[in-house]
């Protein structure tokens, strides 16, 4: 692919837009709510959820050049990324936290990465903290030599990103009274919000501790759309004390989702915005007749299909 290529996402073929299913679950019906999955994890088998809606903008805009973005050993994000290179044809390369990590075996993660072509490039975490500094940002580039590419910040969260997460609020019009969705950057959040329809309120449930995510997710929708878009709200009671930690509890509240509905319940965000909507109902948060609509935005990382 030329420099100036434009990549085909629709070559990709997403199912779009994502399917909208209604879940019978008693501890729902009993307060008067209907819940309903959006099943964003079915968009694509392996660029999965908010993955899609934040990359395929910011794929359109790299237009050929090669990507770099940023993650953990985990990421997700770093996944998607190298499967969208693959698929496309595009470079890509992965900046992960840990310097350390350049001297032990790729984790099942990293591995796929590079399978899928990634570069990998490790930094320490000091050095990591830094990178949206210009003059960290730039000696990383120099260390990858991809001075030419272009840049997706840590998790996809970008205006790009947010601008193209708006759709899935509009997919959402009519259709509920409250949206939910787990996050990570608020990315998400500020574009869905965005979408949805005036008396649509939306709800998100942070991953991780710190309560910065309100501020986050306004600064994301200003740089986006130029001002605060839509009623949103945060919970950040449901992290399970932090990004990436579970509980045995949240362990059993996902196994059995599983049993209950048939819906494989990724652990870091589904289940804890699953787990938070229950006891949200049960503590009386939504009015009887409400139709709360919950965002799958991943499914677990062994149900990924693996084809080549």
């Amino acid at each position: 692919m030329s420099s100036h290529d434009v990549p085909d996402l629709a070559a990709l073929r997403p199912r779009l837009p994502s399917p909208l299913v209604g879940v019978v679950d008693e501890r729902f019906e009993r307060r008067g709510v209907r819940l309903s999955l959006k099943r964003d994890d079915l968009i694509h088998p392996e660029l999965i959820g908010n993955k899609w809606r934040k990359l395929a903008p910011n794929l359109a805009a790299a237009a050929g050049r090669p990507v770099l973005t940023f993650g953990g050993a985990y990421s997700n994000h770093l996944r998607a990324t190298a499967a969208a290179g693959r698929l496309l044809g595009l470079s890509t390369v992965g900046v992960v936290r840990g310097q350390e990590l350049a001297d032990r075996p790729l984790n099942p993660t990293l591995t796929r990465c590079a399978a899928d072509g990634m570069r990998l490039h490790f930094v320490d975490r000091a050095t990591y903290r830094r990178k949206t500094e210009p003059g960290t940002l730039a000696a990383i580039l120099r260390a990858t030599e991809a001075e030419d590419a272009y840049v997706v910040p840590e998790g996809g969260s970008n205006e790009a990103a947010v601008r193209g997460c708006r759709a899935l609020g509009e997919e959402l019009r009519g259709h509920a009274d409250v949206v939910a969705v787990a996050c990570g950057t608020g990315g998400t959040l500020a574009g869905l919000t965005a979408g949805l329809a005036p008396g649509q309120r939306a709800l998100g449930i942070s991953v991780l501790k710190g309560g910065f995510l309100t501020a986050a997710t306004e600064a994301l929708q200003i740089r986006a759309f130029g001002s605060r878009r839509g009623d949103w709200t945060l919970d950040d009671r449901f992290h399970c004390g932090g990004y990436a930690r579970t509980t045995p509890e949240l362990e059993a509240f996902a196994d059995d989702f599983e049993q209950r509905h048939g819906l494989p319940v990724e652990r870091l965000y589904v289940a804890k915005l699953l787990c938070g909507l229950v006891t949200l109902t049960e503590e009386g948060a939504f009015p009887r007749g409400t139709t709360l609509t919950a965002i799958v935005t991943g499914r677990p990382q062994h149900s990924y299909v693996a084809s080549r």
